[in-house]
């Protein structure tokens, strides 16, 4: 490709190696969550929030359980403002919430931001200016002691602000653009700001890390969260926080990596909505450790409900292949794998396993809302005998035979080739009656009549075809053998019955009995299943469409 001298790395390793964070393998505790859906998430949307949509997604976080919410930046619009008075003067914000307000370190929007807030209970201050190279050369034009002085200055006039109105808010510093920043620059401008704050265990500050511009591999920005937390002052009583963008499409696991390296909390979105290619999903980040028996203290188990909303209020779309969120994230269309997934449900079933390890299934689609019957198994062109079989059983009932099923595959995969389209539960059922159940092109049976002798059963079988009635009469070791004998003699062919299975279908569809019959002829299997509160009719009518299926090939 064209052009990629023009390029380079843009990021700076920490002065020493920090990779004790390699050493970990898993994400073990829920970090503090801050959803930014309200701000950062708003001013990325072709057309932001009204104040009604915003009050109605702020209501949506409260239910998934987010504890931080940053409602927007309120010195920014007469919009923006609005919201964050709407909230506090209608009390919309419940006691155990911590709302956060954002501002740039500079003192006309800090003093406007400090108006916004009067009368919340519990506030979060997120006070910010840029510290890359790129920004300080080219934007600011200032050089480091100056980009240091601005960051400082703002700390203080925050802390001035918060005593004087008699409350207790909470601190939060950006420096941003930190991944464009050398780290030790970064970590001296952090610690100047720090030294004014001088946090306590009772009031934590909030160092805010953000890869406002993702441009290095997550263990890059791992080693430089690692090295910051590492040299914090007041470490204990500071709160370290990720606030990383997925400009490489790696915000996920660079909030991972970033969690294992020390940090606390994590700033993100629903579904990762953000500017450019947008920020970290938490709703990835949250489920990848509930898939691992993490309890991720957010609630995800009504997802179709989160997504629904989320499109509604912000007009963006949620990808059907979205991590755990996506309605097709779920679906097995493959035969193998819905073979695999039967089996494992099935395994389930049975008892054999206490923890979830269903193939193909990183978790129970049940725990966020979504169904066995419509949402795992689907049926196209590419399925195969093990998804249509699931389907039969989860929504209908229908427990095939082993070799049944595979005639059955095959049949809906039939359908669906020729129709170009997949096949609902509904659908692959009608397949099931049309081909294997109510299926007569050639002949019927519409009365059979049976005597005891000595020997068996003799059968009196009605045969129509072709629209005539015959009478035909044979004997056989029991009923079904002397009907098989009778339509033998009809239709003077010899064949093989190698299957005779039946079923009582489940409770909802009044307890009918469910016939399977299997015949062979010629080294082919043909199949047939009959329905009838009557187990011998049942059996019947399964002969007779298996036999249909033979005379019709």
């Amino acid at each position: 490709m064209k052009n990629y001298q023009k390029y380079k790395k843009q990021y700076f390793m920490p002065p020493v190696r920090c990779m004790d964070w390699a050493e970990k393998d898993a994400v073990e505790r829920a970090p503090i969550w801050c959803s930014v859906d309200l701000r950062d998430g708003n001013q990325a949307l072709i057309e932001p929030m009204t104040l009604e949509q915003k009050v109605e997604f702020f209501k949506l976080l409260l239910k998934i359980g987010f504890k931080e919410i940053e409602v927007g930046f309120p010195a920014a619009s007469d919009t923006e403002y609005t919201f964050l008075r709407t909230l506090i003067e209608n009390d919309l914000i419940p006691d155990d919430v911590t709302i956060q307000v954002l501002t740039q370190a500079r003192e006309h929007i800090i003093r406007k931001t400090f108006e916004a807030i009067k009368g919340a209970k519990n506030v979060i201050v997120h006070v910010y200016n840029s510290t890359s190279v790129a920004q300080r050369e080219q934007v600011f034009k200032k050089d480091k002691a100056e980009i240091k002085k601005i960051a400082v200055d703002g700390a203080k006039l925050l802390k001035q602000l918060t005593e004087e109105a008699g409350e207790k808010y909470r601190f939060e510093y950006s420096p941003e653009s930190f991944t464009g920043t050398e780290p030790e620059y970064a970590l001296e401008v952090c610690n100047a700001v720090l030294e004014v704050w001088k946090p306590t265990a009772d009031r934590k500050a909030i160092i805010n890390l953000p890869a406002t511009v993702e441009n290095a591999m997550p263990h890059v920005f791992a080693q430089q969260i690692e090295y910051l937390s590492k040299n914090l002052v007041y470490r204990d009583n500071v709160v370290v926080s990720l606030h990383p963008h997925n400009d490489r499409g790696c915000a996920v696991a660079a909030t991972e990596m970033g969690l294992l390296a020390g940090a606390d909390r994590v700033e993100g979105t629903l579904f990762g909505n953000g500017e450019r290619t947008g920020n970290a999903d938490i709703v990835s980040v949250a489920m990848n450790m509930y898939s691992q028996g993490v309890d991720p203290q957010l609630d995800f188990s009504f997802m179709p409900e989160i997504c629904e909303k989320y499109t509604e209020y912000t007009q963006m779309r949620v990808s059907p292949r979205q991590p755990y969120a996506g309605s097709l994230v779920f679906a097995a269309f493959s035969g193998s794998h819905q073979d695999a997934i039967a089996k494992g449900m099935q395994w389930r079933r049975d008892g054999k396993s206490s923890y979830w390890d269903v193939p193909y299934l990183p978790i129970d689609p049940q725990d966020v809302g979504r169904e066995y019957q419509t949402d795992v198994i689907r049926i196209n062109s590419q399925s195969g005998k093990g998804g249509v079989g699931f389907i039969l059983q989860e929504n209908y009932g229908i427990d095939l035979p082993p070799k049944f099923k595979e005639a059955m595959g095959y049949a809906a995969k039939g359908v669906s080739d020729r129709t170009h389209k997949e096949l609902k539960p509904a659908e692959v059922f009608r397949v099931f009656l049309d081909t294997f159940v109510e299926n007569r092109p050639v002949f019927a049976v519409p009365e059979c009549h049976f005597k005891q002798i000595k020997d068996g059963i003799e059968a009196t079988v009605t045969v129509e075809k072709d629209g005539e009635r015959r009478e035909v009469k044979a004997e056989g070791n029991g009923r079904l053998d002397a009907v098989t004998n009778a339509l033998k003699e009809f239709f003077e062919i010899a064949f093989t019955l190698t299957t005779y299975e039946q079923r009582a279908l489940s409770e909802k569809s009044d307890s009918q009995a469910l016939s399977f019959v299997g015949l062979e002829k010629d080294g082919k299997s043909y199949w047939g299943a009959g329905v009838d509160e009557d187990i011998i009719q049942s059996s019947i009518n399964a002969l007779v469409s298996a036999l249909n299926n033979y005379l019709c090939k």
